[in-house]
């Protein structure tokens, strides 16, 4: 909310006496806090680096890139942000440490998405949690929404399965609509499954 953000900037003010990038840590750690109170979304602090990540020399140069489409420069000439990324390949190849060094490569939060855990008992209430954990993620962007083993989220949707095939469905249209900066990583083991 606007009292959070100007509560968050007051902080860093008093802490660093002016909003520079020694302030970055200090709205990441506010930005943390408002996300604990969510049982949908995991804040991930890392420290890993791009260069942890071997090789990927072909995303690695797209990543680096992509990082200046989020300047100010970028959006005064109309360059549109990135909305995600897929990356998939058998387990232990690097997926997830991928998206941990783009987080911090982009000095960027990174949320994990657990969407197994927005599906509740009651009618209408895995939609609810999908539209509440989707409005946290928009209200602290900049952000990175890394949703780990995509093919086992949805698992069911192609089947038919009512509720899975509406929160895939609101998923979707949230991804093609946005307007806020959540870059979106995704990482599957079996495409075939998707």
């Amino acid at each position: 909310t606007a009292d959070q953000a100007r509560s968050a900037f007051a902080k860093a003010i008093i802490k660093t006496g002016r909003l520079d990038n020694n302030a970055i840590g200090i709205l990441l750690e506010q930005k943390k806090q408002i996300i604990q109170k969510n049982n949908i979304l995991e804040y991930y602090d890392t420290k890993t680096t791009i260069n942890g990540v071997g090789g990927l020399t072909n995303l690695k140069d797209w990543l680096k890139k992509r990082k200046k489409s989020f300047t100010k420069k970028a959006r005064e000439l109309a360059i549109p942000e990135p909305k995600g990324l897929l990356i998939f390949g058998v387990p232990g190849g690097g997926k997830s440490l991928t998206a941990k060094a783009v987080s911090n490569m982009w000095q960027m939060p990174l949320l994990r998405f657990d969407i197994g855990r927005i599906f509740g008992q009651y009618v209408g209430q895995s939609e609810l949690n999908m539209r509440e954990a989707l409005s946290i993620a928009e209200a602290i962007s900049p952000c990175i929404l890394w949703i780990d083993e995509l093919e086992k989220a949805f698992a069911g949707a192609s089947g038919g399965h009512e509720t899975t095939v509406r929160v895939l469905g609101s998923f979707l249209t949230w991804m093609q609509e946005k307007k806020s900066t959540v870059f979106v990583i995704a990482t599957a083991n079996d495409l075939t499954q998707l």
